[in-house]
């Protein structure tokens, strides 16, 4: 299948964006105007501009929208607050639904600063962390789940979370997702896990290699990507080793999908997101997990070649299959 036609065939994709919906707040501080308070006499950080944009699943939403993919939910938990008004506006500006979110604690936010003279991130972010949810708020995100889940082509399932018990992604989110995939077997779920992708059962898993290995420690074993697969049980599981490739295993095949390595890259910061909305939608057009693999690589590729969290066009996936056949 040619990278033409999965482009095609992206806009009829219906795509289900499930867990850690989170804010990214891009803040440029002048150090210049920094001064000690008055109340404290610590030197204030003076925040001069602000660019907010949609943040962990909410970057592979906004990589969905930029391929073409016009039926795009998200669904996750968000605060009754200014964050969770800034991410529902951003998600608006991209034409990505929100409706499904459920309202809970705090809106999940990445507050980033840059220095304003040197574009540099050179200070410490402020996080607006949400532990995993009240057992009312868990009960509304599964029964939405369960609802929505087999009215769209596929689930893509961010559990970006970085605590021990997660986030969104809950030990009962996983159960049902294993729920909808035997219930379903024409529904792909695709999993995107920072700490607990050994952990989920039945489906599709896209783990980085970092990824791959500490979840091998945690079970015990040696390296083993067949290992790790056959834990899991799913489908398919992509491996992604950056400018090295991609490892795709099936259920009785394991090839290495290679890439050109990009000189200098800009921000690697995304590539993981942008990558998995590329494989997961070709996937969707009906190409074959190498292809999509391939596919996502090319995305991936444009997408690190700019600041912050970007996205890619069809027109520049286009031009980075040819440039990379050349």
């Amino acid at each position: 299948m040619t990278v033409q036609q999965i482009l095609d065939r992206i806009p009829a994709v219906r795509v289900l964006v499930v867990g850690d919906i989170c804010l990214d707040r891009w803040c440029q501080y002048d150090p210049f105007l920094a001064e000690p308070s008055r109340e404290t006499g610590l030197e204030r950080v003076a925040v001069t501009f602000t660019e907010v944009t949609p943040g962990a699943g909410g970057t592979v939403s906004s990589n969905l929208a930029a391929l073409g993919a016009c039926h795009i939910r998200v669904l996750g938990i968000v605060g009754d607050d200014g964050h969770g008004y800034e991410l529902r506006q951003a998600l608006t500006k991209r034409g990505i639904d929100s409706s499904l979110l459920v309202t809970g604690p705090v809106t999940f936010t990445y507050t980033k600063l840059l220095n304003s003279r040197t574009g540099v991130e050179d200070l410490g972010r402020i996080d607006y962390v949400s532990f995993p949810p009240p057992a009312e708020v868990e009960d509304e995100l599964i029964r939405r789940l369960e609802e929505a889940a087999p009215q769209h082509d596929c689930v893509m399932v961010a559990d970006q979370m970085e605590t021990a018990a997660g986030g969104v992604v809950t030990a009962r989110v996983r159960e049902c997702l294993s729920r909808l995939a035997a219930a379903h077997p024409k529904l792909l779920i695709w999993v995107d896990s920072r700490m607990r992708i050994e952990q989920f059962r039945g489906v599709t898993v896209k783990p980085n290699e970092r990824e791959a290995r500490e979840a091998c420690e945690r079970l015990g074993i040696d390296v083993n990507y067949r290992k790790l697969s056959d834990t899991v049980g799913g489908p398919l599981m992509m491996v992604t080793h950056g400018g090295d490739g991609v490892a795709v295993l099936e259920k009785d095949t394991e090839v290495r999908v290679t890439t050109k390595p990009v000189a200098l890259p800009v921000d690697i910061c995304g590539a993981g997101d942008s990558f998995s909305a590329g494989a997961l939608l070709a996937l969707c057009a009906g190409a074959t997990p190498v292809e999509a693999a391939r596919f996502g690589n090319f995305v991936a590729s444009i997408t690190i070649m700019k600041p912050g969290t970007g996205t890619a066009s069809p027109a520049e996936v286009l031009r980075a299959e040819k440039e990379q056949a050349g």
